[in-house]
Order: structure tokens, then sequence, then C-alpha cells
């Protein structure tokens, strides 16, 4: 049981070590919505927005989560008593409709609060199974095939399971092409689109198939899972979808559809903890691999998506690069790293989520604060 005292939101604003490209833009300054969940006994509970600075991945915003969170979800949950964290992702869910990033940072972190207050790691709380997650390496759009073939081989040597390239039209086939050219087929490559083609580009996508890619990650519409069914008919590599999944019911109409045979999933992006390990169960039961994306997270983020992908249907390499992949300093201690194969260990020996947050350094970079409290 425990009862939320207090909430505390904070933007930070975390530099990326490179810019990082994709169809959907491109980000060099992180700004991230960090929230504290504050039990009545005075433990913390940590959780991160996942929702970016401007609507081009999803409609979700870090400002329109924000206000979200502060005059919708936290007059739900402050002061009130809950007997476990899977309680909270249906409070929420109650006449606010979408929305779901926002309700993740606080479901999350509720999951976090929990697993502090009962002396356990996170990823046993979430019924993990495993010490240690496969990592992938997701590169952005690069400026040309050689660049690409280079950032590549540098990751593979640096023990990457998996590449995954962003591809959008016009940086796609020659690309993957002069990739598999350089390194050959016993690499684990996959693309991702991010939405940016339609079934008229079928032709010109079944010429992947040549590759023989792991996935195509959503090369259709974020919203659309008839077109991607259509397009799964006309070409062999499995496709997986990413934006497409926001909710279990999501997961059964991809499957019932034939929409794909992959899910990535990110639990900022379907609602929090809950909503990730129902779809985690229903793939596991239907036979469909999942793997957990990444948002471009700080350590906490980070930490988050390590649990979840400890539960057993994680079985392909996840976006869980460590800290230096992405950050000069990340927001944690210790900071996330990966050994020589390509494994992130899972935290198991203390409880929460395994790592510190470095507050002096999150209040370095904190550009703004608001605080609900229980009246």
């Amino acid at each position: 049981m425990f009862v939320i005292q207090q909430i505390m939101l904070r933007e930070i604003r975390l530099p990326l070590k490179e810019p990082f490209e994709s169809s959907s833009g491109v980000e060099t300054d992180r700004r991230i919505l960090l929230v504290e969940l504050h039990d009545t006994s005075g433990v913390v509970g940590w959780g991160e927005c996942v929702a970016l600075a401007a609507p081009n991945y999803t409609p979700e915003m870090i400002d329109t989560a924000w206000i979200t969170i502060r005059d919708w979800i936290a007059p739900r949950v402050v002061g009130r008593e809950f007997n476990a964290p899977s309680e909270v992702h249906p409070v929420l869910e109650k006449n606010i409709l979408g929305h779901r990033m926002a309700k993740a940072a606080i479901e999350m972190a509720a999951w976090e609060l929990t697993a502090t207050l009962e002396n356990v790691p996170l990823s046993t709380l979430l019924g993990g199974i495993r010490d240690k997650v496969g990592t992938g390496i997701a590169l952005g759009i690069q400026s040309s095939p050689d660049v690409l073939v280079e950032r590549a081989k540098a990751a593979i040597a640096e023990g990457y399971q998996r590449v995954k390239v962003k591809i959008q039209p016009g940086a796609d086939i020659q690309y993957v092409r002069a990739l598999f050219a350089a390194v050959g087929t016993d690499v684990d490559i996959m693309v991702d689109a991010n939405g940016a083609y339609s079934l008229e580009d079928g032709d010109h996508l079944r010429k992947l198939d040549e590759f023989g890619l792991s996935m195509i990650e959503q090369p259709l519409g974020c919203d659309d899972v008839v077109r991607h069914a259509k397009l799964q008919k006309e070409i062999f590599t499995p496709l997986c979808l990413d934006e497409s999944i926001t909710s279990l019911e999501r997961a059964e109409d991809m499957v019932e559809l034939k929409s794909g045979r992959i899910i990535n999933i990110k639990p900022g992006r379907v609602g929090g903890f809950g909503p990730a390990i129902a779809i985690h169960n229903f793939c596991q039961a239907e036979g469909i691999p999942v793997w957990c994306g990444g948002m471009l997270e700080s350590g906490i983020g980070r930490a988050h998506n390590v649990a979840l992908a400890s539960l057993p249907n994680f079985v392909l390499p996840g976006d869980l690069s460590p800290s230096a992949r992405y950050w000069e300093q990340d927001i944690v201690t210790p900071e996330w790293t990966m050994d020589a194969k390509g494994f992130v260990r899972v935290p198991l020996d203390r409880p929460g989520m395994g790592v510190d947050v470095d507050t002096a350094r999150v209040d370095a970079l904190t550009v703004r604060t608001e605080t609900i409290a229980a009246g």
C-alpha cells in the first residue's frame, strides 16, 4: 500500500552528444520531463515522460504532458491510497482519452516507488527473469551510405547485437545495400522508417527483401494497421509495428489482421508498465516476439526499459544503449554500460530501479519545476 503525498514535475535540458535524425525530425537537445512521486513515508519514486518537444512522433509533447499531469492526472492520485501499482493505470484511463505518455510517467514512477517500498528490484516486481538484456544500436539517418557503413562497423566492433538503421525515401535501398556489402549477412540488421512511406511505395519497399533484414519497423502511418496488413502480404521481410501499437487492443488488431510479425513495446508509448505487460503477455501467448524500443531517455527512463526488457518474451535486442551513446554525462549513477558481448546488466542487487539519481546534476539541468501536494 502507498499514498502519494506530493508530485514534483521537472523539466531538464540534456544535450545530446550529436544530433539524432529520423524521418520524424532531428533532436539536438533533449527536453525531458521528470516526475518525482513522494510517498507519505518520505520515499521517492522517479518517472520520465518520453514525449518529445514537437508533435512529430505522436501528438503528445512535453508541454501538453506537463499540463495533463498537473491539471488532470495529479488530482486523481495525490492523496489517494493504492494497494498496488497495477491500480494506477485504470484510475488514469477513466475519462481521460489518450495522453498515454503523461499517464505512463506517473504510472511507471508508482511501480518504481512500490519496488523501493517493498525492498525488491523493479524488474522482479514487473515479473522479469533475466539478469542481463541484449542491446542494439539505433543509427539515425546519415549523410551518405559511406558514413552509415563507418558508423555501423564501429557499433559492431563495440559489441552491439543488432544495428537499426533509420530510413526515409531517398535514404534507404542504397544505404542498406552499402551496409550489407560492407558487413555481410552475419550481423542482425533492421530498418526503421517511422511511418515515412505509403502503401504506394510497396514495390520500392519489396526491394529490401533481398537483404534478409530481421525486420522493417513501422514503414507506414502511425495510426494504421489495415494497410500494414496489405503490405505484409506483399513483402517477405517481417514488419514490426511501433507507433501503431498504443494499447493491448491495437496489438490484438495487428495479430487478427496479420499486419506484422513483431512488436516494439515502448512502455511510455502505451501508457505505462501495466499496458506494456499486458501486451507482452498477449504476444507471448500468440508467439509474437517483442523487444523494447527507446525514446532517447535519460538514465531514469533507461532503468525502466531495462527492467521491462527482463520479461521472458523480450527475446530480441532492444534499444537499450549505454549512457555514453547519447550523453556526455547522464543523470544517474552508476551510468548505464554495456559489456563486450552487447549485454546490459539488470540491477538485481538493490531495490527500485537499481541506479541513483544524481540530484545535483538534475538540479543544475532543471529549467522549470512545479509541485502538486495533497491538501
